[in-house]
């Protein structure tokens, strides 16, 4: 973890397809790009630059997100994410993002991931399952 440093940037883009629309996921009743989409794509871009930094027994959960969602896109848009670490404390990797479509900033997010232990977080899964 200790190669993951304040101010590195990752950029990512998805297209926005009917299973992003807020319809689909049920967040609304429209044909627009959702929220909880908007959430996916930063937390997987933030995801994606984390996880090369990581020792192979290491990965990153989501611990939270704050967010804008603040214009809306239309299907068949393209919607990109530039995701910086803006701190890095203990297990603790915090993040600003911003997302445009081909027009506007359509999202503002601050988001934290937590670095942890796989096989240790997947036991604490399996004693769980045990107890349903």
């Amino acid at each position: 973890m200790g190669s993951i440093k304040i101010g590195m940037v990752h950029e990512a883009q998805e297209k926005v397809t009917p299973a992003k629309s807020a319809v689909h996921i049920g967040s609304g009743s429209l044909q627009v790009y959702s929220t909880p989409s908007m959430v996916s794509f930063v937390e997987r871009s933030c995801h994606e630059l984390m996880a090369p930094h990581l020792l192979p027994e290491k990965t990153s959960v989501g611990s939270h997100v704050d967010i804008y969602h603040l214009a809306p896109t239309p299907l068949g848009s393209t919607v990109r994410v530039r995701v910086e670490v803006i701190g890095v404390d203990g297990i603790k990797v915090r993040f600003t993002a911003e997302v445009w479509d081909e027009q506007e900033l359509v999202g503002k997010c601050e988001h934290e991931r937590a670095v942890i232990d796989s096989d240790r977080f997947l036991r604490r899964v399996r004693e769980k399952q045990v107890q349903v």
